[in-house]
């Protein structure tokens, strides 16, 4: 069983022992946790937001959080069956001091998380995670006495509020949209982006007619794995194969990151996302660009391309929220499809995306797979090793970074290391037991090379006897 509490949140693998798994005692912990650390850092104010994917957990899970959270004074206005970003917008629409979004994101059905907003509907600082970490360790929180208890009160408005909110962005061109009358197929994973993307599609001018519902009810019953990798999208891609559509659009359970598939079944590449919707924000919007350290080179190309500046923070959706911030980025994100656009908010949005893309495919005027080999050609080779208890992962990273001493490189975040126009990265992932290793060349036997020889050099550390 598996139990990971970090500074963005609690995740873990539903049922087994309390401590071990993520059980409804350790639910109920961190959710009083978290509770109290609002309370305590605002006290004026006691409404909390809470929205939820589709995943067999969720509903369990949501009414220990929603109960929790009264029973510590907080008043709970639940929007049920929702997305990422339509929380992290409901948190400041509601002038509420938090959020909690009830999510493990990519991890498969076993699995489900906490993640944890401030004031501003953005990920929690790493200060403030601490002492969220540190209230539910030491379990320092109080439940209030019986007239003292928070209100529950629920809302299933607000995915329509975030979509009118995406319509009213002025980058997103609904008439040139409705005008190129796309045939699109949408794979949700059997999650809330089943509701929210065709939802999203018809608002922006798509016909209904022309839009295939893929794993698109909402059941958590997910059809396949549900991270938007193109190994686990064999289903879109014969669906496109056959010709009868523009493009395929695929979201994770979520709904906070954004894989693309090309007319022709091929995929336009979860890096790439982020690259052409940026590509389309600068050519209207000149400015800087921020992505992390795991993210493809050709997001600095084009933004060099178009006279910006481009900057490169730690992984983690906070990191690439204060980096932005500090360089006043026009966008920005994750290459894993995640798409932060602050015209809208500071968070990752597939929603944002969809209609940015989309735009910019009917303004482009060609295909997607047209649209795609205009941007520079990159390929990322991203692979894994499972954790034990006993690998030491800093000694790990500290190894490999003398072993490549010579090397230019970077260490904010694990340790990447450049190669020319090469680079690995190595880091301890914030949501599974795994070291990331990830590569990316001009080639791809180079990129795949590149990371199999840093492999290599790790298996031969955990191979030596230990003193």
């Amino acid at each position: 069983m598996t139990l990971i509490k970090s500074i963005s949140g609690i995740r873990g693998i539903v049922g087994g022992k309390s401590g071990e798994a993520l059980t409804p005692i350790d639910v109920a912990k961190f959710a009083a946790a978290y509770g109290t650390w609002l309370r305590r850092t605002n006290p004026q104010n006691l409404k909390v937001v809470i929205g939820r994917d589709a995943r067999l957990s969720g509903e369990m899970v949501s009414r220990l959080v929603a109960g929790t959270l009264q029973a510590v004074g907080l008043h709970v206005l639940d929007l049920g069956l929702s997305t990422t970003p339509t929380v992290e917008i409901a948190v400041t629409a509601e002038n509420a001091a938090g959020g909690i979004i009830l999510t493990a994101s990519h991890n498969p059905i076993q699995w489900n998380a906490l993640k944890l907003l401030n004031h501003r509907g953005e990920f929690i600082s790493e200060s403030d995670g601490e002492e969220v970490l540190r209230i539910a360790d030491q379990e320092d929180f109080v439940f209030v006495d019986v007239k003292k208890i928070g209100s529950y009160k629920s809302d299933d408005t607000y995915l329509q509020k975030h979509i009118d909110q995406v319509l009213a962005l002025p980058l997103v061109d609904v008439e040139a949209i409705s005008n190129a009358n796309f045939r699109i197929v949408v794979d949700a994973v059997n999650s809330t982006g089943g509701i929210a993307i065709p939802m999203l599609l018809e608002a922006l001018g798509v016909a209904p007619k022309n839009i295939k519902k893929l794993h698109c009810e909402p059941t958590g019953n997910f059809a396949h794995n549900p991270e938007p990798l193109p190994e686990h999208l064999r289903d879109i891609s014969k669906e496109l194969e056959n010709g009868a559509f523009n493009l395929g659009i695929v979201v994770d359970p979520d709904v906070d990151r954004l894989a693309l598939m090309c007319e022709d079944g091929t995929p336009f590449g979860e890096e790439y996302t982020l690259v052409a919707v940026s590509d389309y924000v600068l050519k209207n919007t000149p400015g800087n660009t921020v992505s992390n350290l795991s993210s493809t080179a050709a997001l600095r190309d084009v933004t060099l391309k178009a006279g910006g500046k481009y900057f490169a923070s730690a992984v983690g959706e906070v990191n690439v929220v204060n980096m932005m911030k500090e360089n006043n980025a026009v966008i920005g994100g994750e290459g894993n499809g995640g798409v932060i656009y602050p015209e809208s908010h500071y968070g990752r949005d597939a929603l944002v995306g969809v209609a940015l893309f989309l735009t910019h495919l009917a303004k482009f005027g060609k295909t997607a797979s047209v649209l795609r080999r205009s941007y520079p050609n990159y390929y990322i080779s991203k692979n894994k090793i499972e954790l034990t208890p006993d690998i030491d992962v800093d000694n790990i990273l500290s190894r490999i970074q003398t072993r490549y001493a010579k090397q230019p490189h970077n260490t904010i975040d694990g340790v990447r290391i450049e190669f020319d126009r090469e680079w690995v990265h190595l880091r301890k992932s914030n949501t599974e037991p795994i070291i990331r290793i990830y590569s990316e060349s001009e080639t791809q036997t180079t990129a795949i090379n590149l990371a199999n020889k840093i492999i290599s050099d790790i298996k031969e550390i955990l191979s030596e006897p230990k003193k």
